[in-house]
């Protein structure tokens, strides 16, 4: 779809990501702004984007297509000149055990059309259970583009007001202490701004349609546990982000982050309080004297405490500040994991 208004307006991708184009009965999207990730204490993969695109004139897509959700893996956007192929190659990579990066690298060297430059792609992964990302943002896309990466989400976007929208949306993701899919919708009120997808400025809004979507480890591929959407007309003058944000909160609540979140199986270790302000007690359910590694890593993924400690230990976290801290406890496949909030 390469009408003139299309061509101007199209382009987003973050753990975030969007993507339309169609000519010759083939979606060849250009899309504005999304966001990938993935939640290493769930084991959720998560996407959610937005795009200035009129998703009623292709009602043979649904409104998150941009975003592949594979679960127990990864999360894969696909956007800018986007192209089924494209995409489909990408997930037979990632189930195919490749790193994100080495998708990247892959899908630039076998583009079906070998032209890698129009095309922009955010990945996120678990790799021997851990997080990594990677994406890529090719010259030619249309500007503003570019793309962020953190140690577990990627957002990237074209089409864009500025690198702003970008930087607002990590912001927002970072600091929202709720689960996946809340960072995910925090991410798009991030970039509710009129035109962020430049093309909708003259609209009033930031796009036109917008989705978040979550998937369990044991949910069927193709069916997320998790996935609100909205589109609206072109020239409707309506903030989808707005409009899926009273969808989203009358299906999922938002509370503070803490509770004891850890692994099932994994209840060798208690860490407490939470939420906490000045101090963290890691203590083990095991005979004294026992040492084990701890890490605690802040929402960009940065270890920020690393050593072995024994049962009791008191981490001292006054100068920490406010958010969501990380707290992995033990080695190899042993290993407990929580996740904390600093007020």
């Amino acid at each position: 779809m390469k009408i003139s208004k299309l061509c101007e307006r199209f382009n987003l991708t973050i753990g975030i990501t969007l993507s339309i184009f169609f000519s010759n009965s083939v979606l060849k999207a250009q899309d504005t702004f999304s966001i990938v990730a993935v939640d290493s204490v769930t084991g959720e993969v998560g996407s959610a984007g937005a795009s200035c695109v009129d998703m009623f004139n292709l009602p043979q897509y649904a409104t998150d297509f941009i975003c592949d959700n594979i679960p127990g893996i990864g999360v894969i956007t696909t956007q800018a000149a986007y192209q089924p192929g494209n995409q489909t190659n990408a997930r037979a990579r990632m189930i195919a055990g490749d790193t994100p990066s080495q998708i990247i690298a892959w899908l630039i060297a076998n583009d079906v059309q070998s032209n890698p430059g129009i095309r922009q792609y955010g990945i996120a992964a678990f790799v021997n259970g851990s997080p990594e990302t990677a994406a890529h943002t090719g010259a030619n896309c249309t500007d503003y583009k570019n793309h962020i990466t953190g140690a577990y989400y990627s957002i990237q976007g074209n089409i864009l007001l500025g690198q702003q929208v970008l930087d607002s949306m990590q912001s927002r993701f970072l600091n929202e202490p709720g689960d996946l899919a809340c960072k995910l919708m925090a991410a798009l009120q991030g970039a509710k701004m009129v035109g962020a997808d430049n093309r909708c400025t003259t609209d009033g809004t930031s796009s036109l349609f917008a989705f978040v979507k979550v998937s369990q480890p044991a949910d069927p591929y193709g069916s997320p546990s998790f996935l609100v959407s909205v589109k609206t007309h072109d020239n409707s003058g309506i903030e989808p982000i707005d409009t899926l944000q009273t969808i989203f909160d009358a299906a999922h609540t938002c509370g503070p982050a803490g509770l004891q979140e850890s692994d099932a199986g994994n209840d060798f270790v208690n860490v407490y309080p939470n939420p906490t302000t000045h101090s963290l007690i890691v203590s083990f359910k095991e005979k004294p004297g026992k040492e084990r590694k701890c890490v605690i890593r802040d929402a960009e993924g940065k270890a920020i405490f690393n050593k072995k400690i024994p049962s009791g230990y008191n981490v001292d976290m006054k100068s920490w500040k406010s958010g969501v801290y990380f707290v992995e406890v033990g080695e190899g496949k042993n290993i407990s994991h929580h996740k904390i909030l600093k007020p």
